[in-house]
């Protein structure tokens, strides 16, 4: 390319470069290195694979199946892309395979507070939780995803 610098007793030499290779691999390797904590992952919402990850603490319940696949279609709705763990596992093994995964938000369905009506939603990056209906539990993620992506 004819390209050049002077070296500072003014002689013309050509430039050499390189090129190391930051690639969508080690931006992830990146994010996950500045954004983790002893459990895992915490994704920023602008990278998450995942922007929710929805917790049935018992499948094959009629009510928690329910408002899981309807938590899960409204997201989808809203053009969000979340991950509905339905096997059927302790809570705390679902817990602690959200928290490797990472995903900023986790609603948590159980028959205990669907007698009150409320699922419990989390953020990852705080531990912060809140006992909140269903709906407001989608609204909220779809709020904190507006402007993202």
């Amino acid at each position: 390319m004819g390209a050049g610098v002077k070296t500072p007793d003014g002689v013309q030499v050509p430039v050499e470069m390189g090129s190391y290779g930051v690639g969508i691999s080690r931006l992830a390797a990146a994010a996950i290195e500045a954004n983790h904590d002893e459990n895992g992952i915490i994704w920023p919402e602008s990278l998450a694979p995942f922007e929710a990850a929805i917790v049935n603490l018992k499948q094959g319940d009629a009510g928690t199946d329910a408002v899981c696949e309807t938590v899960f279609a409204s997201l989808r709705k809203a053009g969000r892309d979340p991950l509905y763990d339905d096997r059927d596992e302790r809570a705390g093994a679902k817990f602690a395979t959200m928290d490797l995964i990472g995903a900023p938000w986790r609603v948590t369905v159980g028959p205990r507070g669907l007698k009150t009506g409320v699922v419990e939603l989390t953020k990852r990056r705080t531990g912060e939780s809140a006992e909140v209906s269903p709906e407001d539990a989608v609204a909220r993620i779809v709020e904190a995803y507006a402007g993202v992506k």
